[in-house]
């Protein structure tokens, strides 16, 4: 491997270390101060982690951080910050279960229908927030802020019981799916099943690099991304990459919530998770943007969510999990740039070095020529 690879390698892996690391010195440290023990919990998390049922657990919660991670990883690549991921992927599984609950096809079309269904949903969310944003100016992160808040209003009309509500008890739900919408999953035996849309997560990541990396939009992207100015003097329509790069995000966003609507709950309810789309930043920033990364991110996540409350019966507050969480996202942004930083100064000093050499060389070749001359 060349030494300028080895850098590279070392910079990308030297972020998320340092963000761990860091992460859990703190989390070490307010352990102290509340007088428990700093080891105790991450053995009994590392403990559950080696149980079946709770690797399940773990594949199954992975596979929707993946996703939502993902759909905030297109923006990040684009320069964009779609903080609207939760706002699309919770109105996405909603119609998707509106749509599963009053459509009876067969299981060959009706789960590409539902997929369907969530994908152009959340393309229409994003798709207003980049719109916004090329025609009148408005930055993203604000229209998808109050996009969110939006989408959980229309929610809160579709579950009238007038409208597609179906009370079940206290709770508002969307009534359930026909069964050709189940996906059906990996039977792990007594441990659990594997969600069937996990291969389908698997799959996304695998198009995702190959679209970044393998296809003339992807490189029209990270161009986008790297430098407007640049990326139109070649050619590339900004305003254009903008609204794709949005209707991508949203289209991936889409789909976040359909692994535990399809494989478990087939309805959505007050109970369907929540959040998924804001832990996707951290998730994307952890992973560096880079499928593989998001990966180990996602399932690092889920490990600290499905392990914790084991805390609990251990007179430890299974919140030290949600802490560390935090503290990890806080230690990216810090590591990050500390280590980009680090690696700009050792691209000075390169080329600095770079630079004295040549000029050593050009020196020396000049008297070679002059001491040339006077002898002729």
């Amino acid at each position: 491997m060349k030494k300028f690879d080895r850098e590279r390698v070392l910079l990308a892996v030297a972020g998320p270390v340092i963000a761990l690391v860091v992460a859990v010195a703190l989390t070490s440290i307010v352990l102290v101060a509340s007088g428990k023990n700093p080891v105790e919990p991450y053995t009994l998390m590392f403990e559950q982690a080696t149980f079946s049922d709770v690797q399940v657990l773990i594949i199954n919660q992975a596979s929707m951080y993946y996703i939502a991670a993902l759909a905030v990883a297109i923006g990040f690549r684009m320069n964009l910050f779609n903080i609207g991921v939760d706002g699309q992927y919770q109105l996405a599984a909603m119609m998707a279960a509106i749509v599963g609950a009053h459509v009876a096809l067969p299981a060959a079309l009706q789960i590409p229908l539902l997929i369907l269904t969530a994908v152009f949903t959340g393309m229409f969310w994003s798709g207003i927030a980049g719109v916004l944003k090329v025609t009148r100016g408005v930055s993203e992160v604000v229209a998808t802020i109050m996009l969110n808040a939006i989408a959980t209003s229309v929610i809160g009309y579709l579950w009238l019981p007038n409208v597609f509500g179906v009370k079940v008890g206290n709770n508002n739900t969307t009534g359930e799916m026909h069964e050709s919408g189940w996906m059906p999953g990996i039977d792990m035996g007594a441990a659990g099943e594997i969600y069937g849309f996990v291969v389908i997560a698997v799959l996304l990541g695998i198009g995702y690099w190959v679209m970044l990396n393998r296809t003339r939009f992807g490189f029209d992207l990270r161009s986008s991304g790297a430098s407007t100015t640049a990326a139109a003097a070649s050619g590339v329509d900004p305003k254009r990459m903008v609204v794709t790069a949005m209707l991508l995000s949203g289209g991936l966003a889409g789909m976040a919530g359909l692994p535990i609507l399809l494989g478990d709950t087939h309805t959505y309810s007050l109970n369907f998770p929540t959040g998924i789309g804001f832990l996707g930043i951290g998730i994307a920033l952890l992973g560096r943007n880079n499928p593989t990364g998001i990966a180990f991110a996602a399932l690092l996540w889920a490990w600290l969510d499905k392990a914790s409350p084991e805390l609990d019966f251990h007179d430890y507050d299974k919140e030290i999990a949600v802490i560390m969480q935090g503290l990890i996202v806080l230690s990216v942004v810090v590591s990050y740039e500390a280590v980009r930083e680090w690696g700009l100064r050792r691209q000075q000093r390169r080329v600095g070095a770079e630079l004295a050499a040549g000029h050593v060389l050009g020196a020396s070749s000049a008297n070679s020529t002059e001491k040339e001359v006077a002898g002729r």
